[in-house]
């Protein structure tokens, strides 16, 4: 086993963090808006508390079954046939939402950069993209993320610092919002934000290749604090610049502040195109990631020794699923319906196993 444990601590972070990082961050301030208005920061950062929660408890379980992933504890912790009912659950689930990344990016390029090119022509180069890169091992798929990781985190962050200089902090008042907002919308705009945590499950792939499993503990609550961190100052920056009243009318909030923002001097007038590309690399981990998640456990479901026959074999599931939106407005009206529905996977599934695993004191090997 030790052989094949060669993911370090800080490459499980980055990991996580790169996976959360995604598509997720263009609408997210509307999302905010939704739900609070100018208490928009104030419910991200709940949002991440919650996140925070489904992670913790996939490592809580990592560590105590190191050697195994989600689907196979868990028929050790519940038995075959209810374990079976849970693992299809969360394979459909991810399936799913690997289908949405790529159909809300292949929306996004084609209103903000290709308006002559059909989507299904973006959402299937994205998807193809994902399917060749899944093919490789555990390993490589840790080297990948660690790669790109700083490429993610720093020119988001500098296109954030510099959208300051724009930023009005009236527009931050009151901060727990002005409660013009129904209690059913709060609770469904944090809901939606939390569900942009969710490709953090990737985690239950993660601790069984782990060096030392005993840190995925301390690899998620890091992950989770940089991803919520990034998460948290986006919408602040977003809420402080345009104001709540105008961030209803904009569709991607973030892509409007990019544009917004210039380098010191003007050497470059507008940051959009330059945070597109940061954008496009954030997708594809994302992508790569519930990608990767959904035929590995779809391999372990049926016991296969390799995943990589599954790569294509999903592939025209995955684009059918995305295409079958009519329109962008439906699209996000999926989204957060999804995203919210799959809080059980994600978050109740998890915390029914480890509730269960400590009452039937069932444990996997230690290492």
């Amino acid at each position: 086993m030790a052989s094949s444990r060669q993911i370090t601590t800080i490459q499980a972070a980055a990991i996580l963090v790169s996976s959360i990082i995604g598509v997720g961050v263009l609408p997210l301030p509307l999302f905010g808006v939704h739900a609070a208005e100018s208490g928009a920061p104030l419910i991200t950062l709940i949002s991440t508390l919650i996140a925070l929660v489904g992670v913790v408890l996939i490592a809580l379980l990592g560590m105590r079954f190191p050697d195994q992933s989600i689907v196979q504890y868990s028929e050790n912790i519940i038995g075959k046939w209810p374990a079976l009912v849970g693992s299809v659950m969360v394979i459909c689930f991810f399936a799913v939402l690997t289908s949405l990344t790529a159909r809300e990016f292949g929306e996004v390029v084609i209103t903000a950069v290709l308006p002559r090119t059909p989507v299904e022509v973006t959402v299937i180069v994205m998807l193809l993209l994902a399917a060749i890169s899944t093919r490789n091992n555990i390993t490589t798929f840790a080297y990948i993320h660690h790669f790109y990781f700083p490429l993610l985190l720093g020119p988001a962050l500098l296109i954030i610092i510099l959208s300051l200089k724009n930023a009005d902090s009236i527009n931050l008042l009151p901060i727990w919002g002005n409660g013009n907002v129904s209690m059913k919308d709060t609770i469904d705009g944090t809901l939606t934000i939390a569900a942009l945590f969710q490709s953090s499950f990737v985690l239950t792939i993660v601790v069984p290749a782990m060096r030392r499993p005993s840190r995925a503990l301390q690899a998620s609550i890091w992950a989770v604090v940089i991803a919520g961190g990034l998460y948290v100052t986006i919408v602040l920056a977003n809420v402080s610049v345009f104001g709540a009243e105008e961030i209803k009318n904009l569709l991607w909030p973030t892509l409007e502040l990019a544009k917004a923002t210039s380098l010191p001097a003007n050497v470059l007038e507008r940051l959009d195109a330059a945070f597109l590309a940061v954008w496009v690399t954030a997708v594809f981990t994302t992508l790569f990631s519930t990608y990767f998640l959904t035929i590995k456990e779809l391999g372990n479901l049926f016991h296969f020794k390799d995943h990589r026959m599954l790569s294509f074999f999903l592939l025209p599931v995955v684009f059918l699923l995305a295409m079958l939106p009519q329109n962008i407005l439906q699209m996000y009206d999926v989204i957060s319906r999804i995203g919210q529905v799959g809080l059980c996977v994600t978050i109740g599934y998890p915390a029914l196993l480890l509730i269960l695993a400590l009452v039937r004191g069932k444990r996997g090997d230690r290492c």
